[in-house]
């Protein structure tokens, strides 16, 4: 009964992102290795459901390990140079062999439509061309780099048609030249120019291992774009595994794509995770901290002010000055979305006491039902279990159902603290909720 509660409550907060993302673009790139990962499937049948919801979806895949296996039959040497491969002539024969191998199997996949499997009644549409024109890198250095290349142009166009006709779009790590010659990519370049290209939404890469941050070991969940080159800098001995993919993030973002999500596709169902809740699985990198949960500051006064003045005007909240929100202003915390404050609240906490009043609880009409209010309230109990309170008291006239539909309880002025009673307004006749700190 707990595990189907649970999902419900997951089902129930995901649906805000299912809003968000239908009819967006999302470019997700994998490598071979995922592709020869025994829980491959599972990564196609996540692939179907985004599809399913809406999501105009490109796949990107790499192909480096087939092209080894292949290699290494024919006792030949897999060459490299700067992570890139060195594509001869029998190279390049092996890049063809495995292009079309991988590309078939992953239409097959996507093509299951098993009764009792997570592909029933999927019917996934996928559609692969000649989507990329490339030219070669040439001679680097006195290294040549014969038929390896870099991404000329995207036919972005010809995507977009087929995205139209609701079809998976399949991208190969491969290109070619007006004169008809062939040149083997690197996939993260690939799904970079593509993502790039098409104006996507989100660029998804998932790698081989998380981001982490090599001093403590802990994952990195979100940085911007100065941060990363930063840390790419900071760390030059990092796997190329992790360096490829930042260094493809921060082009992206770099040149329009609002989001990079880097997830570690080893993770079961870290794909939806990342996508569907509040916290993700991942590491999001941006151009800016496109939306940040903050303590306030006084810079940003003006914005709390401008956000509960219609709230103030209709009743829902009591009128604040500038001068009171500027005594409280280390109570306060924020949502600030690209330099907009979108959101706000206020935990007046009495440490001696151990108990806390919730206020001026408010999202922008434009941002609401993005389950913005419970990031707050979420803040508001760590903040509580910080200071070591052990109730929350909320005074609403008229939000007071969506206090009690996360726990709080219908209470009375006869249990408000002294400090509380001595505010109350007997006139506005607010409603007393309490909750417990956990």
């Amino acid at each position: 009964m707990e595990s189907k509660k649970s999902f419900v409550s997951w089902f129930r907060d995901s649906s805000p992102y299912i809003h968000a993302h239908r009819n967006k673009t999302f470019v997700i790139s994998f490598g071979g290795e995922a592709i020869l990962a025994e829980d491959f499937e599972h990564h196609v049948h996540d692939f179907a459901l985004l599809s399913s919801l809406g999501i105009r979806l490109v796949l990107v895949h790499g192909i480096r390990p087939q092209i080894d296996q292949r290699l290494n039959k024919l006792n030949a040497p897999a060459l490299f140079h700067k992570h890139l491969r060195i594509t001869d002539d029998l190279a390049l024969q092996c890049v063809k062999e495995a292009a079309g191998l991988v590309r078939v199997e992953i239409e097959a996949l996507l093509s299951m439509g098993l009764a009792n499997s997570p592909m029933a009644g999927a019917k996934i549409k996928v559609a692969s061309g000649n989507f990329v024109i490339a030219k070669p890198i040439g001679v680097i250095a006195g290294v040549d780099y014969c038929h390896t290349g870099e991404v000329r142009r995207i036919d972005s166009a010809a995507i977009h048609q087929q995205l139209d006709q609701n079809n998976v779009v399949l991208i190969s790590p491969i290109g070619y030249s007006p004169s008809g010659e062939v040149f083997n990519l690197s996939a993260e370049q690939v799904a970079t120019a593509v993502s790039i290209a098409l104006k996507a939404e989100k660029l998804i890469l998932m790698t081989e291992q998380s981001c982490c941050n090599p001093d403590n070991g802990e994952q990195i969940q979100q940085m911007t774009t100065v941060e990363a080159n930063a840390f790419v800098q900071q760390h030059l001995d990092i796997s190329s595994s992790m360096s490829l993919p930042l260094k493809a993030a921060i082009q992206s973002c770099q040149s329009g794509v609002d989001r990079v999500h880097l997830i570690n596709r080893t993770q079961d169902g870290a794909l939806l995770l990342e996508l569907f809740s509040r916290d993700g699985i991942g590491t999001l990198i941006s151009s800016t901290p496109f939306e940040e949960l903050r303590p306030a500051s006084l810079n940003d006064i003006g914005g709390i002010l401008e956000l509960i003045k219609p709230l103030e005007q209709q009743g829902i909240l009591t009128k604040r000055s500038r001068e009171k929100i500027e005594m409280e202003i280390v109570d306060y915390i924020v949502i600030e979305r690209d330099g907009l404050i979108i959101g706000c609240t206020a935990l007046h906490p009495d440490v001696p006491s151990r108990f806390g009043a919730i206020a001026c609880l408010a999202v922008h009409p434009d941002y609401r039902g993005s389950a913005r209010g419970n990031r707050m309230l979420e803040y508001v109990y760590r903040k509580a279990r910080q200071l070591g309170l052990k109730k929350l008291f909320v005074l609403s006239t008229q939000t007071m159902h969506w206090f009690i539909e996360r726990g709080f309880l219908s209470s009375d002025i006869t249990q408000l603290p002294d400090q509380l009673k001595a505010l109350y307004n007997p006139q506005r006749n607010s409603k007393i909720l309490c909750k417990e700190v956990a």
